[in-house]
């Protein structure tokens, strides 16, 4: 028992340098305690609100012990009672009336922010309207104003207030883009919930769903591109254009029809019961979660990611929906060809 309690008296300062330190790491693109649109810097802000709080109470408590624990220790030859004070009116008024005052304190602001969280936007005019969709284990994002479906990457114009309606085709998923706003809910049986926020800076930021939903919960992630208004109306034109240029390979071309546009929708040919695949080129990931950097600083070329995809989807994520191209009858030089082709897919 010895041994052990030495070994905890150890453990425990590397245990809280450790801590400390990992505690200042994260990305701006990742994390609540960098915000980087107002509805995120409501939420820091309350919970700074929230903090101050606690520690203005942690020290105030701490110091009456330390003074009561000094003040009024036994002296030596003292072996009378001390005054008792049991029942004293104006302590417990006292010790009553702060923490309601505290309360009342952190409540309005609190309420104030929850009820901003719930505006929708969904009758403003100016706003972008976006219907969002949880699929095990990825994002289908479809702008209704506009007719234009896609996925995993979420384009919005810098400085709009996006309205969003969300809900799930299969289990719960939690929508969280966490320097950007707070988690929602995506539920099924046709409820809809609906929020909004806005990013202030152009950037790419990541999201994740924030609720246990399989296997791959981890991986289901998706970027959020805040683009300047002209480039986001070139993306849209871009997207609304009605051809797809398809492998120039007759046989390679066949193949990927049969294969792949039974599920996806490439420009005007395909389906949506599966990610669109639509200028997959020029994303920010595949599948969410590999990163698309030519540098590999941050990832990998997106070739090589796509192969890493389509050779071996379960690895990538376990439990997801999509075939192993290999069980749809593609060779490996087919599936090659279809990355390939597939990086090379862009959006002007």
């Amino acid at each position: 028992m010895m041994k052990t309690w030495q070994a905890v008296k150890r453990l425990l300062p590397m245990t809280a340098m450790f801590g400390l330190f990992l505690a200042g790491c994260g990305r701006e693109d990742l994390s609540v305690l960098r915000p980087q649109g107002p509805q995120a810097e409501m939420s820091y802000g309350l919970m700074e609100l929230s903090i101050s709080i606690m520690i203005v109470v942690l020290l105030i408590v701490f110091t009456i012990a330390a003074y009561v624990l000094i003040r009024f220790r036994r002296k030596p030859g003292q072996n009378e009672i001390p005054e008792q004070v049991e029942g004293s009116i104006k302590l417990e008024i006292l010790w009553t009336v702060i923490p309601l005052i505290l309360v009342v304190v952190l409540a309005v602001p609190t309420v104030k922010a929850v009820f901003a969280a719930g505006d929708d936007h969904a009758n403003d005019k100016d706003a972008i309207k976006v219907k969002v969709t949880g699929h095990q284990y990825w994002w289908e994002f479809e702008y209704t104003d506009y007719k234009v479906t896609t996925a995993q990457d979420l384009i919005i114009p810098v400085g709009k207030d996006i309205a969003f309606e969300l809900e799930t085709k299969d289990v719960l998923h939690s929508f969280w883009v966490p320097s950007l706003s707070g988690k929602i809910d995506t539920n099924p049986a046709g409820t809809i919930n609906r929020f909004s926020f806005s990013a202030p800076n152009e950037g790419v930021y990541r999201g994740k769903c924030a609720e246990l939903c399989g296997p791959s919960h981890g991986f289901m992630e998706f970027k959020v591109k805040s683009v300047s208004e002209q480039d986001f109306q070139k993306w849209l034109d871009s997207m609304k254009a009605p051809v797809a240029v398809l492998p120039e390979d007759p046989a390679l071309a066949e193949k990927f029809k049969a294969a792949c546009l039974t599920c996806h929708a490439v420009g005007d040919q395909g389906i949506n019961n599966a990610p669109n695949l639509t200028g997959i080129g020029s994303r920010e990931s595949i599948a969410g979660i590999l990163l698309n950097d030519d540098t590999r600083e941050d990832g990998a070329p997106i070739e090589e990611n796509l192969k890493t995809w389509l050779h071996d989807p379960q690895s990538v994520k376990p439990g997801n929906l999509m075939p192993n191209p290999k069980d749809l009858g593609l060779s490996d030089a087919e599936i090659d060809g279809i990355a390939e082709y597939l990086a090379n897919y862009k959006l002007d």
